[in-house]
């Protein structure tokens, strides 16, 4: 067995690079369906898609973070009987339930709409994602196996795998049926995320079969269930909270967009203009702020499984030491993202969506962002150390706070003021996580590195607007100008750190060891 800071460091970088190739994926994947179906297209995507992750996550019942747990307790105990119980008793859950959930969606799809869809042009679009709940459900349970394990490749070449049949399959479908409109384009869309999903479930399964584990003399998935109540007991008494969380995010995110336009109602702002704002929002704004995450969400990924055997083994010095090792990656990577996504809003909306009205909510989301950077980790940690109801509850304070921000914030000041209220919801989160592990197991929080890096931001930003400037006065073209001063920016910024010995390559082995 690979020593467990090699295998979760290498775990976090083979996640990080294929997620860095999902990224760019998906957003020239972006780029194309945002400039097809335009602001209100978008705006129907995201109106259709929030019933499907409600289903998804009642079927899953959190079962993929409690695998991932007592998958990696068990391989640390050598008990390779349980984790091949965990694993059927985890498969014959999820299936039954999200074929019958998804059942019930598609039979009952009309009545459904009329109750969730502000806008009824996203009816084809929520009718076409709905058959992805199952296979994103069977999906999930062998990717927790494979975290567990700390088998990250796997999971790695699956999600580049799904990521480039659905590019393919986007443009495609998206190409073929807007012609009849842009309702049967952003239907397309979605049946193109189905399509990529099989593929990666065809995948994992085969993955499974060679690498995952066999199967002992007489051994039948009958006698598994049979024998599986204490198993049975143990993810759920895990995976309940979890899923609590997720059904109130889904719940959330469902009515999110009529939230969200019902409030614009409220300020003055008319159904199609207060959908292609909408749009501006979660199809335009949200990619770009999610853009950089990908690092901080992989090492996340990695942290619970591996936060999990520290904890099994009373290993408390292992579990600070990976949990510094998380909020300094978070901070290293969240300062220069904010500063680029604060500094470039405009250029950036502008030259990858042709939408420059976008520029305006992406700055003002930008600074309350960079606590996103911290909360992902500071998340995966409490659910490493079995803290899943203080997990649940934090992020029910916190999703009922941002709501009430919205509907307040968003009926008096308009798209500006949702913008606010959904920043306002994600501080509070990461700061009720940070108060909980605080009081679980405390928190060293060396102050020195964080003021380093707020004055190497400052900088930074300073730098990237000169520089802007500079070559937008030379007569550079847009796109040129963007892209040559936030590279050098951010250059300027590592070399800051360099020189105010924030980073060195001591410190760097520190906090990402390297195998």
């Amino acid at each position: 067995m690979a020593h467990p800071k090699s295998s979760f460091v290498k775990g976090t970088l083979v996640l990080s690079a294929a997620a860095f190739i999902n990224r760019i994926l998906g957003f020239i994947s972006g780029m194309y369906i945002a400039r097809a179906l335009g602001a209100e297209g978008i705006g129907l995507l995201m109106m259709a898609h929030p019933l499907v992750p409600l289903v998804i996550t009642i079927t899953e019942l959190g079962l993929p973070v409690a695998i991932s747990k007592l998958v990696a307790e068990a391989n640390e105990q050598g008990d390779r009987a349980k984790i091949r119980r965990i694993l059927n008793v985890s498969l014959a859950i999820t299936s039954v339930l999200s074929i019958s959930l998804t059942t019930f969606s598609l039979i009952f799809s009309e009545w459904i709409s009329s109750i969730l869809l502000s806008d009824q042009r996203a009816y084809l679009a929520m009718l076409a994602i709905t058959p992805i709940a199952p296979i994103v459900a069977i999906s999930a349970v062998l990717k927790g196996y494979f975290r567990g394990m700390q088998q990250m490749k796997a999971i790695a070449a699956s999600d580049v795998l799904e990521h480039t049949v659905q590019i393919a399959c986007v443009l495609a479908l998206v190409h073929l049926l807007l012609p009849y409109g842009v309702a049967y384009a952003a239907a397309g869309a979605m049946a193109a995320s189905v399509i990529s999903e099989m593929i990666s479930l065809l995948f994992l399964a085969a993955s499974y079969k060679l690498y995952g584990e066999r199967k002992a003399a007489g051994e039948t998935w009958r006698n598994h269930l049979k024998h599986g109540r204490s198993t049975l007991n143990e993810l759920l008494n895990l995976g309940m909270p979890t899923a609590g969380q997720g059904v109130i995010h889904s719940l959330y995110s469902a009515f999110q967009p009529l939230l969200i336009t019902t409030s614009l109602a409220m300020a003055g702002i008319g159904t199609a203009m207060a959908t292609k704002q909408f749009g501006l929002l979660a199809g335009y704004t949200f990619p770009l702020l999610f853009m950089p995450s990908f690092i901080t969400n992989s090492l996340s990924t990695a942290l619970v499984p591996a936060i999990s055997e520290a904890a099994v083994s009373k290993n408390t010095l292992l579990i600070h030491e990976r949990m510094n090792q998380a909020m300094i990656v978070g901070l290293l990577i969240g300062a220069p993202a904010t500063v680029i996504l604060f500094q470039w809003a405009t250029p950036l909306t502008s030259v990858i969506y042709g939408a420059p009205d976008a520029g305006m909510l992406l700055q003002i989301l930008a600074p309350m962002f960079f606590f996103h950077y911290f909360d992902a980790p500071l998340h995966a940690i409490l659910l490493g150390l079995g803290r899943t109801n203080a997990a649940l509850w934090n992020f029910i304070i916190s999703t009922a706070f941002k709501a009430v921000s919205i509907f307040v914030f968003g009926s008096q000041f308009g798209i500006v003021g949702v913008a606010f209220g959904i920043g306002i919801g994600m501080v509070l989160q990461m700061m009720l996580n940070f108060f909980s592990i605080s009081s679980s197991i405390g928190f060293y929080w060396p102050v020195e590195p964080y003021i380093k890096v707020g004055l190497c931001m400052v900088l930074m930003a300073l730098f990237g607007r000169w520089s802007m400037a500079f070559f937008t006065y030379e007569g550079w073209p847009m796109l040129w100008s963007m892209v040559t001063s936030i590279v050098v920016s951010t250059l300027f910024y590592f070399i800051t750190l360099m020189l105010t010995n924030t980073i060195n390559w001591k410190s760097f082995r520190r906090a990402i060891p390297l195998p």
